[in-house]
């Protein structure tokens, strides 16, 4: 695109429409970008070489592993280790640029978790896996600051998740929650946050603005224990602080597609109230170790973090009090207690949630001219009646034909919407 808009510079001096002293300071508005600017390319194959050599050296070690002496065999533990440290200590000194420091760090990284394997391996040290992937994490946890690889934040990301959940989703019990998947993930969020002030646009902000809130909602469920009722809440709770927090000005500012916390907050908002809408799932057993377990303790530091974010958005203005995603986290918590004794009436009222979720998303849709937001709002719709299908008593004429009234109904509020925009098009024109 930049190339085609400086080819375009000769014929926009010629008729007039720049001069020549302003085509020459885009030309090279656009050189000292590309010259700043890495490869991203190179940086992408630098990190997959980086990964294929470090498995090639285990696959040559394996093949001959039984032959060596111990001594051999501990030399050879330790060596990627040293070789990944002096590369990161060269990267560091010289200053080799972003390539380096991605490749560097993803080598590094490996070569620490190889180590502690093979150590513990060939001295025979028993040991859990949940504390192995731990332990490597925290020694690599240097590295996402000394060499501010992306990489290493994605990989400290991805096998903190990991952590989290074997420790959590065991096929026992667990007796102890992963409370270090918070510490873990608290210290990488000052990178994240230096990234979202200095490349707010960039691609790498856009994968974080993903993966972070997909690994507390895969990882939240590993901090329950017995009363997993509480599941449901925690969850409604957690997609609304990520609706909001998609709702500050520098997510909100961004295309949909880079807002994973929009995305996932209204979508997981919608899936949980959904599953709340059949009657059998408030079948819950109200007992007081429900207020002394750690459930209820991580669902009230959820709520005040969520009710801060609200807070936050009102007093800048930016909540909008018609729109009930920005608060529905606290109507639903007060369903939650009394539904444990009204089943039937929570019911019916997060039917109807669902439905004025789904009107108020079609209304915002039609009124903006978008059509995702509008089929979105269709889609909910469309979703409570399946619901509805799966719990009610009503023959299979009737359920047609909803379907067929849905389905023109798709299609009406498109071709009216499409009119509309062609029509406002043309008066503005």
């Amino acid at each position: 695109m930049k190339s085609k808009f400086i080819d375009e510079l000769p014929v926009l001096v010629k008729n007039q429409v720049i001069s020549e002293e302003t085509a020459s300071r885009i030309r090279a508005y656009y050189n000292s970008q590309e010259s700043d600017s890495p490869n991203k390319l190179f940086t992408v194959f630098g990190v997959l070489g980086s990964l294929l050599v470090g498995l090639g050296i285990i696959l040559i070690l394996a093949h001959n592993w039984d032959d060596f002496s111990q001594t051999l065999k501990t030399v050879l533990a330790f060596l990627p280790l040293v070789i990944g440290q002096i590369l990161a200590g060269y990267t560091i000194l010289k200053r080799k640029g972003t390539t380096w420091n991605e490749a560097t760090g993803t080598f590094l990284f490996f070569a620490v978790g190889s180590s502690i394997a093979l150590v513990s391996q060939i001295y025979n040290i028993p040991g859990d896996l949940s504390v192995y992937v731990l332990t490597w994490i925290v020694l690599c946890m240097p590295l996402i600051y000394l060499l501010k690889s992306n990489a290493v934040v994605m990989l400290h990301i991805v096998f903190s998740t990991f952590y989290a959940c074997s420790m959590g989703y065991g096929f026992n019990p667990p007796t102890e929650a992963p409370w270090w998947f918070i510490v873990l993930l608290a210290f990488v969020m000052p990178h994240y946050i230096m990234m979202l002030n200095d490349r707010p646009e960039s691609h790498m902000v856009s994968i974080f603005n993903w993966l972070l809130p997909l690994s507390v909602v895969i990882t939240l469920g590993a901090f329950l224990e017995r009363h997993g009722e509480l599941g449901y809440l925690m969850y409604v709770i957690l997609f609304g602080l990520f609706y909001n927090i998609g709702k500050l000005p520098i997510f909100d500012a961004q295309k949909l597609r880079r807002n994973g916390y929009l995305v996932l907050g209204s979508v997981g908002t919608v899936v949980m109230l959904l599953i709340m809408s059949f009657n059998g799932v408030w079948d819950f057993e109200w007992t007081s170790e429900l207020f002394s377990s750690r459930a209820f303790f991580m669902t009230l530091i959820l709520f005040g973090m969520s009710l801060a974010v609200l807070m936050y958005l009102n007093s800048r203005q930016l909540l909008q009090w018609i729109n009930p995603f920005h608060y529905v986290f606290i109507l639903f918590t007060l369903l939650f207690f009394s539904g444990m004794s009204f089943g039937l009436a929570a019911t019916i009222f997060v039917n109807i949630l669902v439905l004025m979720l789904g009107l108020i998303t079609i209304k915002t849709g039609a009124d903006k001219f978008h059509f995702g937001i509008l089929n979105y709002g269709l889609l909910i719709i469309t979703a409570l009646i399946v619901c509805r299908f799966f719990d009610t008593d009503m023959s299979y004429v009737i359920r047609g034909l909803l379907f067929v009234s849905v389905g023109i109904g798709f299609f009406l509020t498109n071709y009216v919407m499409l009119k509309r925009k062609k029509s406002a098009v043309k008066t503005n024109a």
